[in-house]
């Protein structure tokens, strides 16, 4: 062979360009076909987990008020607790107030009713005992009839009678 520099032959050499020449347009088309969808995928991978992050960062912010507002609630919920019961203490003693005046009014009306009634059984007695006073003078107005006493023995027979009677009971 001949006097070539590391056996560079104008073939080899020409082989060699042209197998670079064909890798890099190889590289430029599989770059075209195939790498650039790849870092496509690549990239919206990315993004989507990068989407997902800032979702999940979100939703534990969220998670982390809610637990805070919870936690306020439970912690105002013996205060409401409280005030429920001395809305509804308050609303009782009112309504034990209110039946207790009703009670003392029906009391009073039932006092007033008997007293009405004691009074009325107290004319009625006195209306007896009248009656009577009545009948026993008849009879004794009979007896003297009966028994023809001088005038002045039925003058004092009635006069001790009304004595007897009194003059109150006779007059009322």
């Amino acid at each position: 062979m001949g006097n070539y520099l590391f056996d560079l032959t104008p073939q080899l050499l020409h082989d060699a360009v042209l197998t670079m020449i064909a890798v890099l347009v190889l590289f430029t088309v599989a770059s075209n076909l195939l790498f650039n969808p790849v870092r496509k995928m690549l990239q919206d991978r990315k993004d989507k987990i990068k989407a997902e992050l800032e979702q999940a960062a979100s939703d534990q912010a969220d998670a982390s008020n809610l637990k805070a507002e919870y936690e306020s609630k439970l912690k105002n919920i013996d205060k409401e607790a409280d005030e429920i019961l001395s809305e509804t203490r308050a609303k009782a003693l009112a309504n034990e107030s209110k039946i207790v005046a009703e009670a003392k009014e029906e009391a009073a009306r039932i006092r007033e009713r008997a007293s009405v009634e004691a009074e009325l059984e107290k004319k009625k007695a006195c209306d007896d005992v009248k009656t009577e006073i009545i009948e026993v003078s008849a009879m004794m107005a009979a007896k003297i009839a009966e028994a023809s006493i001088s005038k002045e023995e039925q003058d004092k027979l009635l006069d001790d009678t009304l004595k007897e009677i009194g003059d109150k009971t006779w007059l009322s």
